[in-house]
C-alpha cells in the first residue's frame, strides 16, 4: 500500500459543478486549483476527480471518447498537469476516475471496430458473430454498423463494452482472456494509466472495476486480470493508489486494490445508516445489519482499506433523510471508522438534494446530487459568473441554502464540526485509517452504536446515539478523557454506561 494512504482523507469533486473560472457555466480544472487551499484547510489531503476526459457527455464523462485528452470544457492536459503539481505543493494527492470497462460509441476505437474489414480494433470490443445473436444475460446494440454482429454494452446502450475476454468461452465468438484481442485491450489500458501517472497523477478510482471479464459469475477472471495490472503497477508506479468501485472488498482487495467502498448497492446495508426512510442516523433506524455485513466483509478481505463515503455523484445527498443533528453524528461515524474517509463535495456544508430536475448528461434520479457548489452570497452562489440559464445545473434556490462563506465564520456550523472531527482524527492514531476496530455494542433496532478503535497503544471508545431517547450499554472499564463530543457526555455506573439522546462522544479508555 502506498505510504500516503495511511493518513489520506479524500474529497470527491464533480468537475462540472465545483468552480467555473471562464464564465461558461461549467466547472473547470483552473477552478479546482483555485479551491485547493479551501480543501486543504477543511482537512482533506487527497482528491478524487470524476471523469475529466474528452466525451460526448451522455453519461457525465463516464462515456470516454479519448482517454488521453482532457475535455475542452474543463481545460487542457497542461491544466491537469498543473493541478497535480499544485496539489503536490500542498502535500495533497489526486486520483483520476478511470473507466476501463467501456467507452463512448463515439470513440475512434469503436468506429474502427464497427467496420466489416478486419483491423487492429476489430477485437477491442465484445461482439457476437452475427447481428441476430443476442448473448444471454447481456445487453447489446446492433443494426447500426456494416459489421455483422451485436456489440455488448456495459451500462447505457451507448457504452460498448471493451473486450477483456471470457473466463470460460462457450461459443465461437467468445474469446479467452489470453487471446490477442483481450490482451491488446489490457495493454492499452495500462498505457492510459502510465500516461497520466507519468504526468503526476497519484492513482485512480476505477469505475465498475468488477465488470471487465465476461462469463465470470464469481469474478475470479476479473480478479486475476487485476492482479496482472497490480504486478505491473508495483514495479512501474509503486506509489500509485487504486480504489475500486466494486462494493465487495473481499474480492477487490484480493484482486490487489488498496481500497474499496461499501456503497449503496449490494449487500452492505450502507443505506440503513444514511439513506432510507428509517435511517439509523435519523434516530429511528437499525445499524445492526450494517455492522454484521461490515464484520463479515472484513473477516474475508485481505489487507486494505474499506471506505465508507459520505455520499457520491450517484446517490441522494446526506441531508435528504437525516436532520442536521443526524448529519453531524453521521460525520462523527464517518470520521472515526477505519479506512480512508471520502467526503463528497458540499456534504461538509450540508448541501441539499434538489428534487424534480430534468436529467442532465444521463444523471436521471442522480441529477439532484450534482448541483453547483455553494461558495457564498455572490451571483450563482460564487460558482460562476455566467448568466443563470447557462449554468450546468441550477443553484439551490432556497433563501437559506448553506454556503461555505457563511459556515466558515460560524463556529457552530456543520463545516466547523467536520473540520474539527478531521483534526481529532489526525491527532489520535487510534482513529486513523489503519487503526483496529472492534464493535462493542450494536443492538437490533436500538441505540447506541459503540465501537473501540486501537493503534499505537492508544484506545478510543466511540459512542453514537442519534436517538431521541437516552440509551445504555454494558462497559466495565470506565471512561477516560472525552476527546470529542456532541451533545451531553456519557456517564458510567456499576458497569453500565448511560448515553444522552442525540449525542456523539469519543473517550480515551
Amino acid at each position: 500500500m502506498p505510504a500516503w494512504l495511511k493518513d489520506a482523507i479524500f474529497y470527491e469533486i464533480y468537475p462540472q459543478s465545483f468552480q467555473d473560472t471562464n464564465a461558461d457555466g461549467i466547472g473547470d480544472i483552473p477552478g479546482i486549483i483555485h479551491r485547493l487551499d479551501y480543501i486543504r484547510e477543511l482537512g482533506c489531503n487527497a482528491l478524487w476527480l470524476n471523469p475529466c476526459f474528452a466525451s460526448p457527455f451522455l453519461d457525465a464523462g463516464y462515456d470516454v471518447a479519448d482517454y488521453y485528452t482532457v475535455a475542452p470544457r474543463y481545460g487542457t492536459n497542461e491544466d491537469l498537469k498543473n493541478l497535480f503539481a499544485e496539489a503536490h505543493k500542498r502535500g495533497m494527492h489526486v486520483l483520476l476516475d478511470l473507466v476501463p470497462g467501456h467507452t463512448a460509441a463515439e470513440h475512434p476505437w469503436f468506429r474502427e471496430s464497427c467496420k466489416a474489414e478486419k483491423n487492429p480494433y476489430t477485437d477491442r470490443y465484445v461482439w457476437t458473430d452475427e447481428v441476430w445473436r443476442i448473448p444471454e444475460g447481456m445487453n447489446t446494440i446492433r443494426g447500426f454498423s456494416e459489421r455483422d454482429g451485436a456489440c455488448v454494452v456495459n451500462f447505457f446502450s451507448h457504452q460498448p463494452a471493451l473486450n477483456y475476454g471470457f473466463l470460460n468461452p462457450a461459443e465461437s465468438w467468445q474469446q479467452s482472456m489470453d487471446a490477442p484481442g483481450p490482451q491488446a485491450t489490457l495493454a492499452e489500458m495500462k498505457n492510459v494509466m502510465a500516461f497520466w501517472l507519468s504526468m503526476g497523477c497519484d492513482g485512480f478510482r476505477v469505475d465498475m472495476a468488477g465488470s471487465l471479464v465476461k462469463n465470470d459469475p464469481e469474478q475470479e477472471g476479473t480478479i486475476a486480470l487485476w492482479r496482472q495490472v497490480f504486478a505491473w503497477l508495483e514495479k512501474a508506479f509503486p506509489e500509485a493508489a487504486m480504489v475500486s468501485e466494486w462494493g465487495e472488498p473481499d474480492r477487490s482487495l484480493r484482486a490487489g486494490f488498496h481500497m474499496d467502498f461499501l456503497l449503496h448497492f449490494g449487500p452492505s446495508h450502507y443505506n440503513d445508516l444514511f439513506r432510507c426512510d428509517n435511517a439509523f442516523f435519523a434516530g429511528n433506524g437499525d445499524a445492526s445489519a450494517f455492522v454484521k455485513a461490515y464484520e463479515a466483509t472484513r473477516a474475508k478481505a485481505e489487507q486494505g482499506l474499506i471506505c465508507i463515503p459520505s455520499g457520491n455523484h450517484d446517490m441522494q445527498r446526506l441531508t435528504t433523510h437525516l436532520p442536521e443533528d443526524g448529519v453531524r453524528i453521521a460525520f462523527a461515524f464517518l470520521l472515526s471508522m477505519p479506512g480512508a474517509p471520502f467526503l463528497y463535495y458540499g456534504d461538509e456544508i450540508g448541501m441539499r438534494y434538489l428534487w424534480d430536475l430534468p436529467s442532465k448528461e444521463g444523471g436521471y434520479s442522480r441529477t439532484g446530487a450534482r448541483t453547483p457548489m455553494q461558495w457564498g452570497r455572490t451571483a450563482n452562489a460564487g460558482f460562476s459568473s455566467a448568466a443563470p440559464e447557462k449554468l450546468y445545473l441550477p443553484i439551490d434556490p432556497a433563501g437559506d441554502r448553506p454556503t461555505v462563506e457563511a459556515q466558515m465564520t460560524d463556529p457552530d456550523s456543520l463545516y466547523q464540526e467536520v473540520r474539527h472531527l478531521i483534526e481529532v482524527r489526525r491527532a489520535n492514531p487510534a482513529l486513523g485509517n489503519l487503526g483496529r476496530l472492534r464493535f462493542v455494542y450494536a443492538p437490533e433496532k436500538a441505540c447506541p452504536l459503540v465501537y473501540l478503535r486501537e493503534a499505537e497503544g492508544e484506545r478510543v471508545l466511540v459512542i453514537l446515539n442519534p436517538s431521541e431517547t437516552a440509551g445504555t450499554f454494558p462497559w466495565t472499564e470506565g471512561l477516560g478523557e472525552r476527546i470529542y463530543g456532541q451533545g451531553g457526555a456519557a456517564s458510567v455506573e456499576n458497569g453500565t454506561v448511560t448515553v444522552p439522546a442525540k449525542s456523539a462522544s469519543f473517550y480515551r479508555v
